[in-house]
């Protein structure tokens, strides 16, 4: 299990997102969705995978982490200890877990053992191998480390408990496919085996969010948890599918298959703002990746968005994310408009 993101030798972890992101640009809209869509502006550019095979009596201490860590358990069983959670997890083989909130963790066959800092056990990374503690063959491992270079990561890990733990038979079914192919491709390497291990790394942690929301105890606030309520979900597919249409509440009501009032109520319970709010605030995370990335026009930008004119755009965008389109976009991968909260209530005419 390895700390740290790719270098910058060789095909980058930017250049894989670039592909993705421009495969995805390339798929109709009735198939896109709101987890792919997030997934996409949080930019999944860098990341190490690879396998972690322990043995004996072991105990490793990982360091606190940017981005999210996405791990299956192979073969064998283990213990996971959190900073700040109070009760440790056993691992048992065919398990996932997500760690998304970038605490510091210890991996463990007894919690009681004085545990190794990983940094000093493994002095380098090592992208797409597999890491061999104390003589292996008790406990491997294979994922992988996700650095979420888009603004707004904390869109998506802030919505996650320290811990998502994947543990059912059926959810460990829906994961095997990917966990097995995945160890294959490390354990006896092929041409082109590195960039199949990358994407499968990717296919598990997005199957992994897909298993988590599915879960009926998963009932924190936020868009990520109301994708699985089916009837607001119907009403955010459609918010994503044209984000430029005028759409009225009437109308998104009509897609969830609700009451204007009742669809109004429940929407705010489920995503902790109103319709008309995730709309502007989705908008502008969409022109805002635009702004960095595209070298569009801002009155090119506000048009496809739905907006008459510049300055009803800028107006609009300023409320939202906290500075101008030109600073935004100026900024670039920079600070611009991080301290300002995402998907909270707007004033109203957002």
């Amino acid at each position: 299990m390895q700390s740290g993101v790719a270098n910058d030798s060789g095909r980058s972890g930017y250049d894989l997102c670039c592909k993705i992101r421009i495969s995805l640009s390339n798929v109709p809209e009735s198939l896109m969705d709101p987890l792919s869509d997030v997934l996409s502006l949080l930019k999944l550019r860098s990341y190490m995978f690879g396998g972690f095979d322990a043995g004996g009596a072991w105990a490793v201490q990982f360091p606190q982490h940017q981005g999210v860590k996405c791990y299956a358990m192979v073969a064998g069983q283990c213990w996971l200890s959190v900073d700040g959670v109070a009760d440790p997890v056993q691992l048992m083989t065919g398990d996932c877990f997500l760690l998304p909130t970038g605490r510091a963790f210890r991996l463990a066959s007894d919690l009681a053992l004085p545990p190794v800092d990983v940094r000093t056990v493994f002095l380098t990374p090592v992208n797409g191998g597999i890491r061999t503690f104390n003589g292996g063959g008790a406990c491997f491992s294979v994922g992988g480390h996700f650095d979420m270079s888009g603004k707004h990561a904390d869109f998506l890990l802030a919505m996650l408990p320290p811990i998502v733990h994947i543990r059912t038979e059926s959810d460990k079914a829906a994961l095997r496919w990917s966990v097995e192919r995945m160890m294959e491709e490390l354990r006896a390497p092929q041409p082109g085996g590195f960039l199949v291990a990358e994407h499968l790394t990717h296919m598990l942690l997005v199957q992994a969010l897909r298993l988590h929301l599915s879960d009926s105890l998963s009932s924190g606030v936020g868009w990520l948890f109301a994708l699985a309520d089916k009837q607001i979900s119907k009403a955010l597919n459609a918010l994503h599918g044209e984000p430029a249409r005028r759409w009225t509440l009437h109308e998104l009501a009509q897609q969830a298959g609700m009451s204007r009032s009742t669809f109004a109520l429940k929407f705010k319970e489920k995503v902790g703002a109103s319709p008309m709010d995730y709309l502007a605030r989705w908008r502008m995370l969409l022109a805002g990746d635009r702004l960095v990335n595209s070298g569009e026009p801002i009155g090119l930008i506000a048009l496809s968005l739905g907006y008459e004119s510049e300055s009803a755009f800028s107006t609009a965008f300023k409320r939202v994310m906290g500075c101008a389109p030109r600073q935004y976009g100026r900024a670039g991968d920079g600070q611009a408009a991080l301290t300002t909260p995402v998907m909270q209530p707007a004033a109203a005419g957002a």
